[in-house]
C-alpha cells in the first residue's frame, strides 16, 4: 500500500511519543520511506537512536544541524514528502501550526511542504478542549489539514477522557485512505444546500434561525474528495465557503427553492442541510418600518416545503434531509422522513451539547424508511459528514446492483 511514497514523520513532546516508534515501524514494513523529524522535546522521551534504527535514516532534529552540504534538509523533506505525519501532536505545534511559526526543524519543514498533512492530537483532556486548542485546529481544518480523533480513556497524567493518541493501527488506516483514496461520488452530481434561509420584514431587519452552514459545508467539502461535482447552495452562514465547486448564494427560502428546483434535473444526489425558515413576513416593507406602538403585529405565511417539494417531485434522485429536533426526535424523524419521500433522513437533537448550531462537532442518528440505520457519537461534522456520504454511496452501489 505504501511501497515508493516517503512520509515525514513528526514526532513531538509527549509520553505518546513511544506510540510513534510503533507507527515508524509499521509504516516501514509496509514500504513507506520514512523520514522522522523529532522536536528536542520529543526526545527526552524516545531517544532519536530508535526512530533512526527503525526507519534507517538519520533522524532530523537540529534545524542547524546540515548533514548534506548539497541541500537544505528542511527544504529536501518538504519536496520529498507524499504526506506528513505529525503523531504525537502536542497543543504547542497545533498552535505553531496555526499561526505560522516556524522556529525548529519540524515547524519549518510543516510550513515549506506541499504535501498533504496528517494530525493525530495527544494531550491533557482539559488541554484538549481548551478553546485556543479548539481554535487552532478549526483554523487547520479550514486549511484542509486532516486530524485523526485521539480516543477517550486513562491518560498519563491521571485524568480520564478524551486525549489520547490514536493507536498506530488507527492511524496507519487513515494514512491508507490519504494516500490511496476512493472516490465512490466520482461522476455523480451532487447538490447541498446550506446555511440558515433570512426572511426579509423590512431592508433592515429579517427573521433567521441559528444555523452556522458548518454540517452543509463539510458535507459539500466531503462530497467533493470523494469525486463529486459538487453545487452548494447557501444561505447566510458564519463560516467562508468552501472552494473547489459551484457556490450559488441565496437569502430567503424561496430563493433557495428556486436555486435547487432549478438543478434538480441534472442532479444524482440531493443533501438539505440548511436550515429554512418554515414562515415569512406576508408583507414585507420596501422601506425601514419606524418606531411607532407599543406593540407590532406580524402577520406570517407559511414557505412552501422545498424537501418535500423534492420528494414529490424526484425519478432517480437520492435525497438526504435533515432535522434538528429539541424533542421526540426519533418520533418526528420518521414521520418527516415519510412525508417528504427522502431516502434518508439525518436527525440531531440540538439541545445536546456539542451538537447542533454553531458546534464544530454533532451527534446524529441516521434514518431509513425501516427506521435507525447508524447512530453516531459526538464527532467533528468532517467526520460526519464522510460518514453519512459513505452511506449515500452503498445506498447508490446497491441500487445499480438491483438494477442489473
Amino acid at each position: 500500500m505504501l511501497q515508493g511514497k516517503t512520509i515525514v514523520l513528526g514526532v513531538t513532546g509527549g509520553i505518546a511519543s513511544y506510540k510513534a516508534a510503533a507507527l515508524c515501524s509499521k509504516l516501514a514494513q509496509a514500504g513507506a520511506d520514512v523520514r522522522v523529524i523529532m522536536t528536542a522535546s520529543a526526545t527526552k522521551f524516545v531517544a532519536p537512536l530508535t526512530f533512526q534504527t527503525l526507519s534507517r535514516h538519520d533522524v532530523a532534529v537540529d534545524t542547524f544541524d546540515e548533514k548534506d552540504a548539497t541541500v537544505v534538509q528542511h527544504i529536501d523533506l518538504a519536496d520529498s514528502a507524499d504526506l506528513v505525519v505529525i503523531a504525537p501532536a502536542t497543543a504547542n505545534i497545533i498552535a505553531k501550526m496555526a499561526h505560522g511559526i516556524a522556529d525548529d526543524m519540524l515547524s519549518t519543514t510543516i510550513l515549506a511542504t506541499e504535501a498533504p498533512i496528517l494530525v493525530a492530537p495527544a494531550m491533557n483532556v482539559h488541554m484538549y478542549a481548551h478553546p485556543a486548542v479548539v481554535d487552532n485546529m478549526r483554523t487547520l481544518r479550514n486549511r484542509d489539514i486532516s486530524f485523526i480523533e485521539p480516543g477517550e480513556g486513562q491518560l498519563a497524567c491521571g485524568y480520564v477522557g478524551k486525549g489520547r493518541l490514536a493507536e498506530p493501527e488507527e492511524i496507519m488506516a487513515a494514512i491508507g485512505r490519504m494516500l490511496n483514496p476512493t472516490k465512490p461520488l466520482a461522476g455523480k452530481r451532487v447538490l447541498v444546500t446550506a446555511g440558515g434561509t433570512m426572511e426579509r420584514i423590512d431592508p433592515v431587519r429579517y427573521i433567521t434561525n441559528d444555523s452556522s452552514g458548518k454540517m452543509g459545508y463539510a458535507i459539500a467539502e466531503a462530497a467533493k474528495r470523494m469525486g463529486a461535482d459538487v453545487t452548494l447552495v447557501t444561505a447566510k452562514a458564519s463560516i467562508a465557503a468552501p472552494t473547489g465547486m459551484k457556490v450559488v448564494r441565496v437569502e430567503s427560502t424561496l430563493d433557495m427553492m428556486d436555486a435547487v428546483l432549478a438543478r434538480f434535473e441534472q442532479t444524482d444526489i440531493v443533501i438539505k442541510a440548511a436550515a429554512v425558515a418554515d414562515y415569512r413576513p406576508a408583507y414585507p416593507s420596501d422601506i425601514k418600518i419606524k418606531k411607532k406602538d407599543d406593540t407590532m403585529t406580524l402577520e406570517l405565511v407559511k414557505n412552501p416545503d422545498i424537501a418535500q417539494t423534492l420528494g414529490e417531485r424526484k425519478t432517480t434522485q437520492f435525497i438526504v434531509s435533515f432535522a434538528a429536533e429539541t424533542n421526540n426526535g426519533e418520533q418526528y424523524a420518521l414521520d418527516k422522513l415519510k412525508r417528504k419521500k427522502s431516502d434518508l433522513l439525518v436527525l440531531n437533537d440540538v439541545t445536546v451539547p456539542g451538537a447542533g448550531f454553531g458546534t464544530d462537532t454533532n451527534i446524529v442518528q441516521i434514518f431509513d424508511g425501516t427506521g435507525l440505520v447508524a447512530a453516531l457519537p459526538q464527532m467533528s461534522k468532517r467526520d460526519v459528514a464522510e460518514r453519512l456520504l459513505s452511506l449515500v454511496a452503498e445506498r447508490l452501489d446497491g441500487r445499480a446492483g438491483s438494477d442489473a
